[in-house]
């Protein structure tokens, strides 16, 4: 508080009824950007993609289980690592009181990793987590929705994230260390790590046809991380310095 502005009720109440216009603001432009992304051209899926699920072989239309919409989160977890990513266990700590509601709301929410299934089962179990989550191990999926690269792209610096090519902090070199940091703890190496990337997929299905309607990338996924909803609301907002978080059953152990 030493160098933070301190004043009178009233003089809080003022600066409030400001602020409270800017968030308005907000709320609107974020009313307006949805209807954006609603309006956006749907682009049909033909390709036959195959997961492996808790019941079995899956398509991606069994993956609507009934309902005409589906969002995926593209979840960081490699084939051969030992953990998923610890900031997408952050995010995804928030889907299992979410995706009941979104299930009953017609919309069907999965986490899809590269990983095979036994080893996302191992890990669901460890982080108390319900939501439906698939493997993709085997399929073009993760590659066709540009959350996987293969290590020729990555040797001939042809990554396009985040609709651009080598712009993201994932694409530097030398490795940044807090994603070195990162792929530590999922038991994997730099390289391999910055292969997966996270983002939102959504799918309508009507009439019998799949579409893609929508896609999002990196701070893309700010909106579903709900933790920085929170911090953006508390005194010292983020407050970030380098990596602070952990998966959940971890805080303390360090």
């Amino acid at each position: 508080m030493a160098n933070h502005t301190t004043g009178t009720r009233q003089q809080w109440l003022t600066a409030r009824l400001e602020l409270l216009k800017a968030e308005k603001e907000l709320t609107r432009r974020g009313d307006q950007v949805a209807q954006l992304r609603q309006e956006l051209p749907w682009v049909r899926v033909d390709k036959d993609y195959r997961f492996d699920t808790d019941n079995g072989t899956a398509s991606l239309a069994d993956l609507f289980q009934g309902r005409s919409q589906l969002l995926v989160y593209h979840f960081m977890f490699g084939a051969d690592w030992a953990a998923g990513c610890p900031s997408c266990s952050m995010i995804a700590d928030g889907f299992n009181g979410s995706f009941i509601h979104l299930a009953n709301h017609d919309v069907m929410l999965w986490a899809v990793s590269l990983a095979p299934l036994p080893k996302l089962q191992t890990y669901k179990k460890r982080m108390g987590w319900s939501f439906p989550w698939a493997s993709s191990a085997g399929s073009s999926f993760n590659f066709d929705f540009n959350v996987a690269f293969t290590e020729q792209q990555q040797r001939d610096g042809t990554i396009e994230y985040n609709f651009a090519r080598g712009a993201h902090a994932m694409d530097a070199v030398p490795v940044p260390p807090p994603v070195a940091e990162l792929a530590s703890t999922c038991g994997t190496d730099a390289a391999s790590y910055t292969r997966d990337r996270p983002g939102l997929s959504a799918f309508v299905l009507e009439d019998g046809a799949i579409y893609h309607t929508y896609s999002s990338y990196a701070r893309g996924m700010d909106g579903i991380w709900g933790m920085y909803s929170w911090l953006d609301r508390a005194p010292k907002g983020r407050s970030e310095t380098g990596i602070w978080w952990r998966r959940h059953d971890e805080y303390g152990k360090r």
